[in-house]
């Protein structure tokens, strides 16, 4: 009962959010690089993949995410970044989300932290990878169907 005054409450594009989950709208298309990769090689690949981030991978246990924004900030800091591993400017242990999560919830995480990407982890593994577009695309769609 106390669920549906709190969805009252919000707007309703918001709402319909929350009917869908975090896996219905996540990329399944993993790309990673190792932690001794440079943020030459790690910019490349996402370059490549037209890609904001990267997870850094050790085997397939996740030690980090490098984004854009760590690129930025490394070539600001050095000039000899490029050649620097990625290991150095990634955010470790991030913050993982599970697909069974609501697209509003998701969205709320995202804005709190200002994260842009999100790895999406089930069972101990990483199965996806959300991003603020994915959320941001869901909830035009849903608004759409909604005016229909």
């Amino acid at each position: 009962m106390r669920r549906k005054r709190e969805a009252a409450s919000i707007p309703q594009e918001y709402a319909l959010a929350a009917m869908t989950t975090v896996g219905q709208v996540m990329t399944t298309k993993l790309i990673s690089v190792g932690p001794s990769a440079t943020v030459a090689e790690a910019a490349t690949v996402m370059g490549e993949r037209h890609v904001g981030s990267a997870l850094v991978l050790e085997g397939s246990k996740l030690i980090g995410i490098f984004t854009e924004r760590d690129i930025v900030r490394a070539l600001s800091q050095h000039f000899d970044a490029p050649g620097h591993q990625v290991s150095h400017w990634m955010t470790r242990d991030p913050t993982t989300i599970e697909p069974s999560v609501s697209v509003q919830e998701a969205l709320e995480l995202m804005l709190a932290k200002a994260f842009r990407h999100l790895p999406v982890k089930e069972g101990g593994s990483i199965v996806g990878m959300v991003s603020m577009r994915d959320l941001s695309e869901a909830l035009a769609d849903q608004a759409e169907e909604t005016e229909a």
